[in-house]
């Protein structure tokens, strides 16, 4: 409301309830009779403007000092708190219909952390139980991943009124709330104790007064599935059980259902579950920076046999390489480190390379390992961590079963044969494939300068350098060789890609670095440099390709002018488009006729699966069993919000405690990633974002401790870069050991791209079908989505790099 009219507050809201009468002039005469007739004509106007219909969602989450819940009007879904539903109700008894008056007043309740902050500016007092920092609070929804609850057959929202019986013949009155030919949910109040397995009969006393046919004397058998309790109700879902037959009743209700769903409506809350948990977890698939590699067991051996690849993981592949492309992989996970972290769950690996001779020899060693030998490891650290290739790994263990590779649809088979076909398990012979698998061993990297500056400080010996040589990998091909498995989703290029490693000499400034492709387009390349280029995105670049110059006299190969879209973290991998002075440029022309000759010799990464439906199966099981922490941000219009948290299948993730602290069910409070900057850091890097960034990087420190009443005096959270020197950083981590709890995260960002509509296709027009404006708000909401985050706990490789080994060891 304009500051004009809130002098007149008191007057606006007698009138609200009769603006639309005939006789409004005269009331507001009589109302308003002490203010000018420009002032009344003003009021008029105002109040007409605010009884204009609204069709806007209001989201509060993230926005009030409240838990918000979704709340239907008039076909629309709200998020609202209690204070803001009260308000809702008001304005809507007030106005008789959903207005921009009713928008208005509920996103200004007293508890809107706008509202409170806006008044503390102007010096006023706040709510008492708020705080000035309590517009720093961020309640986010957790989103469950794989919540594919698959229906057997179709239950239509129904409420009759129901009498049942349990075996002492107790009878209990209650009312249904959705049926199905073979199921049924109902409500009863909890003065009689239900359990689940117990056996009932349910006479349906409404249906008999209805349909006299089916009053059926002994009653319907039912058995209890699971008993929920809400409020003072309990919600029981019961199945038939068929301990005798009711031919005439199954008949009927099957009609009955068929002929009264769109009148009733179809029940789909599986199914809005099913399009949400599959909407966000195609945002975070594509774009998760850890690599999942799948572990067969073979009586007392892991085997590692399969990773599944995305846009985000794929810096490990080009790490892993060897001079003549070779990948090299394998050995990170032999037998002794799988032991390893069978026992102990989650290691911490350090890597390095180095060149001889023109080829190139891998080392690694885990923290554990060089713990147990003191010496080697001042060498392994002091050496390593001065090279180029230096990397850091956390390896975590996850349990796997391969039944989690199918996923139905949400929806029953009897709806047709495309839903039936979608329902169908994998075939035997990719299960096959599949049955032996036991483990996810999860790679992430999370290298950086500041873990690598701390343990440059390691001195090493020259002479000792032979000494780590236990540590390097064989150059042996490898018995089992991983496979590797892109997950398809969307393909949101304008062209398809195809591997090709080929010699490319870069100029820039003057400056040649010699380097490999990775993939080629007809229009686009991805090189790998053998050192990293200065330049920035949008710099032009000249490229030339002596080894595919040999194969081609009609088209020049050199000097042709490319620019830089991206650049990863290290500057050795350069994403580049052909830049086109003319219609028609030289390397656009040589790689289309290139492509079109080799299609069926060049791989592409939209359509190299071995095995059909691999990838798919992979990710599914990688789904079901999450154990970093996935976040979500959303966008509407220029504001950027927290959206959602993804359930993660380890509830042992060192953040939880934090993150759940003095949260609402249902929900984790973000505000330990937004406590350390303002504005907040993920939000304006958000705004930096474009889409096929890499993931943006940062470390945060969080001390936590529990004991303390005041939410936000629980926390003191920091950047790694916020301190000075390390001394400071083991005194915070010190105090925060000594006063509750340290946890160090690594926080990944990138942007979201489209939804995959094609992937929720299915079930999107099964919703539409019944509730088409339910269907257009999932929609709309996915398309809000715009960043997705990983939180990775690296605890234990903090408290190691600054000297806290006995708290790991």
């Amino acid at each position: 409301m304009a500051q004009e009219f809130e002098q007149y507050q008191d007057i606006l809201e007698q009138l609200k309830p009769v603006i639309n009468e005939p006789d409004f002039n005269n009331t507001l005469s009589s109302i308003a009779a002490n203010v000018s007739k420009p002032k009344r004509f003003l009021i008029k106007m105002e109040l007409r403007r605010q009884a204009r219909p609204c069709e806007q969602i209001i989201d509060l989450r993230g926005l009030v000092d409240g838990r918000c819940g979704s709340y239907e009007y008039g076909g629309l879904t709200h998020f609202l708190d209690p204070i803001a539903i009260e308000v809702f109700e008001r304005q809507i008894r007030a106005f008789g219909h959903y207005t921009v008056g009713v928008y208005e007043a509920v996103n200004n309740t007293e508890n809107n952390f706008r509202v409170m902050h806006q008044k503390e500016l102007n010096g006023e007092q706040i709510t008492p139980g708020s705080s000035a920092e309590a517009q720093h609070a961020y309640p986010t929804r957790i989103i469950n991943f794989r919540a594919y609850r698959q229906r057997q057959e179709e239950r239509m929202n129904f409420v009759v009124n129901i009498e049942l019986v349990n075996q002492f013949d107790e009878h209990t009155a209650a009312s249904t709330m959705d049926v199905s030919v073979n199921g049924l949910k109902v409500k009863v109040r909890r003065g009689q104790l239900f359990q689940p397995h117990e056996s009932l009969h349910i006479y349906f006393r409404g249906l008999s007064i209805d349909h006299n046919s089916m009053n059926i004397a002994e009653g319907v058998p039912y058995e209890i599935i699971a008993v929920d309790k809400v409020d003072e109700d309990q919600i029981l879902t019961l199945c038939r059980t068929h301990t005798h037959e009711t031919p005439k009743f199954d008949a009927f209700l099957e009609r009955f259902i068929q002929g009264n769903k769109r009148r009733y409506k179809v029940n789909m809350e599986n199914t809005i579950e099913a399009i949400t948990s599959k909407g966000y977890e195609q945002y975070y698939i594509p774009q998760f920076n850890s690599l999942p590699v799948f572990i067969e067991q073979q009586q007392e051996k892991l085997i590692p046999r399969f990773a599944l690849t995305n846009d985000g993981n794929r810096e490990h592949f080009h790490y892993w390489c060897d001079e003549s492309g070779q990948l090299r992989i394998e050995h990170l996970f032999h037998q002794q480190r799988l032991n390893e972290l069978l026992e102990q769950r989650e290691i911490y690996v350090y890597a390095f390379n180095r060149i001889n001779k023109g080829k190139t020899f891998f080392y690694s060693a885990s923290a554990h390992q060089l713990h147990q030998q003191e010496l080697l490891k001042t060498q392994f650290l002091g050496y390593g961590s001065r090279k180029a290739s230096w990397r850091v790994y956390k390896l975590q263990l996850l349990d796997i079963n391969p039944e989690q590779s199918f996923a139905p649809l949400s929806l029953p088979d009897e709806l047709g044969p495309q839903v039936k076909k979608l329902n169908t398990p994998p075939p035997a012979r990719l299960m096959a494939k599949l049955i032996r698998l036991k483990y996810i061993a999860l790679l992430t990297d999370i290298t950086e300068d500041w873990n690598t500056i701390a343990y440059q400080k390691y001195k090493f010996n020259k002479s000792m350098l032979p000494n780590i040589k236990p540590f390097a990998h064989p150059r042996v091909e490898a018995e089992n060789s991983i496979s590797m498995h892109r997950f398809k989703y969307q393909n949101l290029r304008t062209e398809d890609r195809f591997q090709l490693r080929s010699k490319v000499e870069l100029d820039f400034d003057g400056e040649e670095i010699l380097g490999v492709t990775e993939d080629i387009s007809v229009h686009g390349v991805k090189i790998e440099l053998d050192t990293p280029f200065k330049g920035r995105i949008f710099d032009e670049v000249e490229l030339s390709f002596p080894q595919l110059q040999k194969i081609s006299q009609k088209y020049p190969l050199h000097g042709l002018v490319y620019e830089v879209k991206n650049i990863n973290h290290e500057g050795t991998i350069l994403h580049l488009n052909a830049v086109q002075y003319e219609e028609e440029n030289t390397a656009q022309l040589f790689f289309d006729q290139l492509i079109k000759a080799n299609r069926d010799k060049l791989k592409s990464y939209m359509n190299n699966e071995e095995h059909p439906g691999i990838g798919e199966a992979l990710r599914n099981m990688y789904a079901a069993n999450i154990v970093n922490i996935p976040f979500y941000l959303g966008k509407d219009g220029v504001k950027i919000h927290t959206d959602a948290v993804g359930h993660i299948h380890d509830q042992a993730h060192a953040a939880l405690p934090a993150l759940s602290h003095q949260a609402e069910y249902g929900t984790l409070n973000l505000y330990p990633l937004f406590a350390a900057s303002n504005p907040p850091f993920l939000f304006e890097a958000l705004k930096t974002l474009k889409n096929n960034s890499p993931a943006i990087m940062r470390e945060l420190f969080i001390a936590f401790n529990p004991d303390e009443t005041d939410y936000f005096q629980s926390f003191k959270v920091k950047f790694v870069e916020q301190f000075d020197q390390d001394a400071k950083r083991r005194e915070f981590i010190a105090q925060a050991l000594g006063g509750g709890q340290f946890i160090a995260l690594k926080v990944f960002l990138t942007k979201t791209g489209r939804p995959d509509t094609e992937l929720l296709r299915t079930e999107m027009n099964y919703i539409g079908v019944y509730a088409m404006h339910k269907a257009k708000q999932l929609e709309e909401h996915l398309w809000s989505v715009a960043g997705v985050g990983n939180l990775i706990d690296i605890t234990g490789e903090v408290l190691l790099r600054y000297g806290f080994e006995e708290r790991v060891f």
